[in-house]
């Protein structure tokens, strides 16, 4: 029995002075936190042998305590224990201090409370931890964007970045596209669905509501989930409910397909100027994404030929019966989604960011798509046998923010909870570009994007209807007038248009299988006339009286008939709904598309300066330049008092305001770091998008009234930009934060 006690004392002392070794080693790597598990994993480890040998051997020692318990607080003190967290790991492997280990349970709460003194002293460290933790993480941020930069440099610039610039620009390609889709439908979809001017008003402005949404929430969303992924996400959403807005027949479904679509859409701008700069040296970045900015004037051209090529052709189109029409300006929002699904197909096959990998401690996965960018150029340079010499880059630790999502859970409270999770860490990315470091930033650009965003979109908005308006008094000054006359016995089978009959007296009169386009009839008498197959647009009868009179199969429903009396009159088979007549509108619809294809491609030179003198002269000086041009020639509006002189001033504005946007759009990505770069920028695009919808409703208010009010808003509010876009501070030559 003495010798077996002997080597189990043995066994014992082994063991302790192998956990040192242990401890000493991994100490070295981890510090204080590795202590914690070690001396837990002694205590538990001690124990055991003392629990086994109770009952067989003496034990020397204090009653309560034991031998080997002491001897276990003793070597707590001095350097003992042994750590599971140290298996499997060689001298290479990394061990962060404070590394998530699982959630506590609440009996283990309980006890640090029971600790009392020494609980408190924990909380302390705890919190010194944490500071320390930030400030460490902040280190690796800096020291991450310099060898980022130098990896970037080694990687070159060649056919990957080229690829990934057809494939992003297809998703600016949808942003612009789905701008344009409900302004061209508008004049057809009014008539198709009957809409009234509020209603109108609203269609229009609802894909700028869905946009603002959108870009809140993706940008935000893409900083903690990935620019690919969030990319996906949205461009599906966009891509699924503008297949099913094509479709929909009544206003109300309609109105929701393209608001959700525009919350698709919305996060395009920030995720793809976030997710390309991430790809981009700093001596390419002006650069490239302002020649990114060319897709989104792509996409207007594609939508504005594509309306002109589709809409007026009301053959492209069926109905079964009368519930159900599928009109052709329908086929034109269909194909207006082909660039968000190509955007989805060709992104499928690109990486995720490695920049948004290794600030979030990814060091692998960052590190292969790295490779693949230097390996990729290489090969298309010619040069394959260049060889990637990045072996270890710096990663920044993640801050872990995990919920208990046990077994026990039940599957819709796991998701509860990570959504919570998720939305708080959005929550406080949001607020953090409102701290004090960024504070001052955040606010100027905020000026910035919205006097530029209430100027061009109020702009860009009025041009368009000062044109109708001024082709609607054009067309008003063609107006004939009849008076008092008196029509018996006639068989009107023509069109009649743009004429005004008062005081007038029909009777016995047919109305057969004709159009009636901006007809109006005022203080009129129609006595035994028969009204069949009428279609009409934009006719009124006021004041009139109608006598045993019958209508069949018309579209001249009761609200066309204002303040009249009818007086054994019937109607029989109404037409339902509003019958739609392109034949009525060809030439303005021709107009409308012609002047946005004129507006969207007047860009272009804009775009190719901006572009190349944009890493040559700055960021700043490039912004606040444009846009004062662009507040002096609001001032050559005045002088737009014809169709043509219109359409010339639309396109210089265009021209020059172009420059300014992607000036906002570099300086935006580069002001910001990484993880709160597409939180910052879809934050201000949501502001900007709100300034639009501001601009829009003020600017249309005034047409037809004043030219002055826009002008001097347009003016002013590009000259507050202006001076604002100056305190920023310069970016050009600097490291991708």
């Amino acid at each position: 029995m003495e010798e077996g006690y002997q080597n189990r004392t043995a066994f014992i002392k082994g063991a302790k002075d192998l956990a040192k070794e242990v401890k000493r080693q991994a100490s070295k790597k981890a510090g204080r936190s590795v202590d914690r598990m070690t001396d837990e994993y002694s205590k538990r480890s001690y124990s055991r042998f003392e629990e086994d040998d109770d009952d067989d051997y003496p034990v020397q020692g204090s009653q309560d305590g034991g031998y080997y318990r002491g001897d276990s607080q003793a070597a707590n003190d001095d350097e003992g224990g042994h750590s599971d967290s140290t298996e499997g790991h060689d001298e290479d492997d990394e061990i962060y201090e404070g590394e998530y280990q699982g959630i506590p349970r609440a009996d283990s709460g309980k006890g640090s409370l029971a600790g009392g003194p020494g609980s408190v002293r924990a909380s302390a460290q705890q919190f010194r931890d944490i500071g320390g933790s930030e400030a460490e993480r902040r280190k690796d941020q800096e020291e991450l964007a310099q060898q980022y930069e130098t990896i970037l440099q080694e990687c070159g610039h060649g056919k990957f970045q080229w690829t990934l610039y057809f494939v992003l620009g297809l998703a600016l390609m949808a942003d612009g596209v789905e701008i344009f889709v409900v302004g061209f439908v508008l004049p057809s979809a009014e008539k198709d669905m009957c809409l009234s001017e509020p209603n109108k008003s609203m269609l229009g402005l609802i894909v700028y509501f869905g946009m603002m949404v959108g870009a809140f929430l993706w940008g935000a969303l893409a900083d903690r989930i990935g620019r690919r992924q969030s990319l996906l996400i949205c461009l599906s959403i966009n891509s699924v409910f503008s297949f099913f807005s094509s479709f929909v027949q009544g206003y109300s479904t309609f109105l929701f397909c393209r608001l959700l679509s525009g919350v698709g859409i919305g996060g395009s701008i920030p995720i793809v100027f976030s997710y390309y700069s991430e790809f981009l040296a700093q001596e390419k970045r002006g650069e490239h994404l302002s020649w990114l900015c060319m897709f989104w004037m792509i996409g207007g051209i594609y939508a504005s030929a594509m309306a002109w090529a589709i809409i007026p052709h009301y053959g492209w189109s069926f109905q079964m019966g009368s519930a159900y029409q599928f009109h052709s300006w329908r086929v034109f929002v269909l194909v207006c989604a082909f660039p968000s699904v190509a955007a989805i197909a060709a992104l499928t096959i690109m990486p995720e960011s490695p920049r948004f990998y290794l600030e979030n401690g990814k060091h692998d996965e960052g590190w292969m798509i790295l490779k693949q960018v230097h390996d990729t150029n290489m090969r298309a340079k010619g040069h394959p046998e260049r060889v990637f010499t990045v072996t270890t880059i710096k990663t920044v630790k993640p801050i872990d923010e995990l919920v208990d999502t046990g077994t026990d859970t039940p599957v819709w409270r796991r998701y509860r909870l990570k959504i919570m999770s998720l939305s708080k860490q959005m929550r406080n990315n949001i607020l953090a570009c409102f701290s004090p470091e960024y504070k001052r930033t955040t606010f100027m650009l905020m000026a910035v994007w919205f006097t530029m965003s209430f100027s061009y979109y109020g702009l860009t908005v009025w041009f368009p209807d000062m044109i109708k308006y001024i082709q609607k008094q054009e067309y008003e000054s063609k107006t004939k007038v009849f008076t008092k006359e008196r029509v018996e016995h006639i068989t009107f089978n023509f069109t009649l248009e743009n004429q005004v009959h008062r005081e007038g007296h029909y009777f016995n009169d047919k109305f057969f299988n004709l159009k009636m386009k901006s007809m109006v009839f005022e203080d009129s008498v129609f006595e035994e006339c028969y009204f069949e197959d009428i279609t009409s647009t934009h006719t009124f009868f006021r004041n009139c009286t109608f006598i045993a009179s019958l209508f069949y199969n018309t579209d001249l429903f009761k609200y066309r008939f204002v303040n009249c009396k009818l007086v054994n009159s019937t109607f029989f088979h109404n037409k339902e709904g509003c019958m739609l007549d392109f034949s009525d509108d060809f030439n303005n619809a021709y107009m409308i598309y012609f002047v946005n294809f004129l507006g969207t491609l007047a860009v272009l030179p804009g775009n190719i300066v901006s572009a190349l003198l944009m890493d040559k002269i700055g960021r700043l000086r490039m912004l606040a330049g444009s846009s004062v041009i662009s507040c002096v020639s609001c001032f050559f509006l005045m002088f737009g008092n014809s169709e043509s002189g219109m359409i010339a001033l639309l396109c210089l504005f265009g021209g020059i305001s172009i420059a300014s946007w992607n000036a906002l759009d570099v300086i935006t990505v580069e002001l910001y770091p990484s993880d709160k770069r597409t939180t910052a920028f879809g934050f201000l695009n949501a502001l900007c998008k709100l300034a639009a919808v501001l601009g829009i409703s003020i600017f249309q208010s005034f047409v037809g009234i004043t030219k002055a009010v826009p002008i001097l808003f347009a003016a002013g509010a590009l000259a507050a930009g202006s001076f604002l876009a100056t305190k920023l501070p310069e970016t050009r030559g600097q490291v991708l934060q």
